[in-house]
């Protein structure tokens, strides 16, 4: 089934939502407005919907092989990759004193989520370059950079990033890869790193490890991480490629879903040693590694919102065509399509309102990001960073946690034929799978929520929220529309329902951190439930402005429709888990361990 860019609805909440603008106004922004958004998104569709997306089945069916230490990639995906990379796309939110086009986050995050439609497999080789290129912009030397940017932001070179060994899953404290400082200031690398998406692939003739290793004599635990860059061929003073490094592809996994992207197990270090280079100083890796891994888990969220496009798309053209049953209310006397069935709806329904309200929460969050970076006030900048950093592991966690329940209604859409894989509604259930669980487990986002972001400030940063919340409440209110009243109900009450919680979490993560953190899931998709429930909300207001009814009635129209949608069938969720939370800490941790 072919793949439609949501432009429309992207460009709504770049728009409306993240004032595209006001970040326009910001220092390196002033060609970065709505128009410039625009031609951007065209564009990106055009590559998305024409060369990407149709090798997203032949991905599946034909995925990733490994043969005499060398990847194969599903045929077609070189091709595509060069066309992406000759595009600029792999730069679009990069320095232009790399070769980048230097646009916003709040651009390039509806260019990603088009990419990830498109074909997931396909799309996580530019998100991990993505990541290697911000740790090298952040703590890289200018050796470093002048000798690897360019290439990684032009697309010609691609990045990883080398965390997880067999004994070390997100226990980073037990890395066990060790380097060797030479005489000529480079390192040896020895150990073995597995689970390194594209470690190895036939897409560009370089690739540029990112390892996190232990230097000899280093601390134990997390204190002793250094960051190490290991290209797989040496790069020459004149920036041409050099011998191969020892470092080897020795196997690829095979996969539940994304089966075109190489999952690699990489030995280091079996032919004499790697060749290493440190990114900034010994011992704080770890620090650098968290650059790529917040940029890694944002994108990863929008991954989710990514795949759920998809499988609405999909569910609502089966939909329209499958016949069977006679409507309910006796509207037609023979079979009809089953969009005509009142669950249906409610399914395709609650599949678009997740996905609307995630790309919404996301867009607001990238927005936050360029302002952090580019606003000219220092106390703006810092309040926009709170707000971002709360936001990540809502992004990540709610985003693919919803991705879960919207592919699944993809395949209960189809019934039956839903299960067979002819129809590709599977597919997207199976790729969705692996988004709750790298780049950190919805636990880890959950407990970084509890600890960092909660309890750490006793709740400040989460109240700041539920304030701004309440703003849009009287807003509502304020308005003549029905819609918007109810809306403001439910919004209302889920806010409550959040602010128990966050005093629930900032009262017992030292108290009682079993009980604090026995919640820590379900508070953070309460959270995101209203984030994401509120920026609905948002939308429905300017969607009830006359001058965006003179624009688009029909979308507008749709766009209050989905907002109370959600607010009567998801926001109202909220109660409940609140209940949960504050009520039923103990149940969770009652049964003996010796009983399970």
């Amino acid at each position: 089934m072919s793949y439609t860019a949501p432009i429309k609805d992207m460009l709504f909440d770049i728009q409306h939502l993240a004032r595209i603008d006001e970040i326009a106004r910001m220092p390196g922004f002033g060609d970065a407005g709505l128009d410039t958004a625009a031609a951007v998104l065209e564009e990106c569709a055009k590559l998305t919907q024409d060369v990407i997306a149709p090798l997203n089945v032949a991905g599946d069916r034909d995925p990733s092989s490994f043969k005499d230490g060398a990847v194969r990639t599903t045929p077609g995906f070189k091709e595509a990759f060069r066309q992406y990379a000759e595009g600029g796309w792999q730069g679009l939110q990069h320095p232009v004193d790399f070769g980048g086009q230097g646009l916003p986050k709040t651009i390039g995050a509806a260019c990603g989520e088009m990419v990830n439609s498109a074909n997931l497999s396909f799309a996580l080789c530019p998100l991990l370059t993505d990541g290697a290129i911000e740790a090298l912009l952040t703590a890289g030397s200018d050796q470093l950079k002048s000798t690897y940017l360019e290439k990684l932001v032009s697309g010609e070179w691609t990045g990883t990033m080398n965390l997880t060994e067999p004994q070390a899953g997100s226990d980073l404290a037990l890395v066990r890869t060790r380097a060797e400082p030479q005489a000529d200031g480079s390192y040896k690398v020895f150990g073995t790193k597995i689970y390194i998406t594209y470690g190895e692939h036939d897409m560009a003739p370089n690739i540029v490890h990112l390892v996190l290793a232990r230097v000899s004599g280093a601390p134990e635990g997390v204190k002793g991480i250094s960051l190490f860059v290991v290209p797989k061929f040496m790069v020459n003073d004149d920036g041409s490629l050099g011998a191969r490094n020892d470092v080897h592809c020795v196997s690829i996994e095979h996969k539940l879903g994304i089966k075109a992207s190489p999952t690699a197990v990489l030995q280091y270090g079996d032919h004499g040693g790697a060749i290493g280079y440190l990114v900034g100083e010994e011992n704080r890796g770890l620090e650098y590694m968290f650059i790529m891994m917040n940029a890694a888990r944002y994108a990863v969220g929008v991954q989710g919102i990514a795949v759920a496009e998809r499988a609405y798309q999909h569910a609502v053209a089966y939909a329209r065509e499958r016949v069977q049953s006679r409507p309910v209310d006796g509207s037609m006397m023979k079979s009809a399509p089953i969009i005509h069935h009142p669950d249906v709806r409610r399914m395709l329904m609650t599949m678009r309102a997740f996905t609307e309200g995630c790309r919404a929460m996301a867009t607001v969050a990238a927005a936050a990001y360029d302002a952090a970076h580019h606003h000219e006030d220092a106390e703006v900048r810092r309040q926009n960073q709170a707000f971002y950093e709360f936001l990540v592991p809502l992004v990540k966690g709610y985003s693919t946690e919803m991705s879960l329940e919207v592919t699944s209604l993809g395949v209960q859409v189809h019934g039956g034929m839903g299960f067979i894989e002819e129809t590709g509604a599977a597919q997207y259930y199976r790729d969705a799978k692996i988004l709750t669980i790298y780049e950190g487990t919805t636990a880890i986002q959950a407990n970084d929520l509890v600890g960092r972001k909660t309890a750490r400030d006793g709740g400040q940063a989460a109240r700041a929220i539920a304030a701004q919340v309440e703003t849009t409440e009287a807003e509502l209110l304020a308005s003549p529309s029905d819609d918007a009243k109810a809306v403001a109900l439910r919004l209302k009450a889920a806010r409550q329902a959040y602010l128990d919680v966050v005093d629930f979490i900032a009262s017992q993560a030292k108290a009682d951190p079993n009980a604090a953190y026995a919640g820590s899931v379900p508070y953070l998709m309460l959270a995101g439930n209203l984030v994401a429930g509120w920026q609905l909300a948002r939308s429905l207001l300017v969607a009830l402005t006359p001058e965006a009814q003179a624009q688009d009635a029909a979308f507008m129209q749709a766009k209050v429709a989905t907002a109370r949608f959600y607010a009567e069938h998801i926001l109202v969720k909220a109660g409940a888990t609140r209940d949960a939370i504050v009520g039923g800490a103990a149940s969770v941790t009652a049964l003996p361990l010796d009983a399970f």
